[in-house]
């Protein structure tokens, strides 16, 4: 077996179970082995680990549903939560159902053919 190349790559995770998201290195080794097949290790700080492409693990919960995006999209993410404050919202009000000049609109009960009727055909 014999090192051909090694590449590094990053990726961004985020777990879409839990919402854990973590950012990850690796170094990207292309081999050959000894009847000349091509294969590859991925490689984090000297151990040998598997390919974060076929299923990786939630750190946090251990769930697979995890996804890979490009590299810094889970820094710029938290340093735009760090920078954004969403206002607080005040109570909201319905506006109130109203007839004509104000009075009180009357309870109307819907058929599924008043909702459909706008779409029925008209026969010339």
């Amino acid at each position: 077996m014999s090192e051909t190349a090694v590449v590094h790559e990053s990726y961004s995770f985020a777990c879409m179970r839990c919402g854990h998201g973590w950012e990850q290195s690796y170094e990207i080794e292309h081999h050959v082995d000894a009847q000349g097949h091509e294969f590859v290790q991925y490689v984090v700080n000297g151990r040998v680990v598997p390919s974060p492409l076929s299923r990786p693990t939630c750190a946090n919960c251990d769930n697979h549903l995890v996804r890979i995006m490009r590299p810094g999209r889970v820094a710029s993410a938290r340093e735009a939560a760090q920078h954004h404050r969403t206002p607080s919202a005040g109570p909201v009000r319905a506006p109130a159902a109203a007839g004509e000049a104000g009075k009180p609109a009357e309870h109307h009960h819907w058929h599924l053919s008043d909702l459909l009727h706008p779409f029925q055909r008209r026969a010339s």
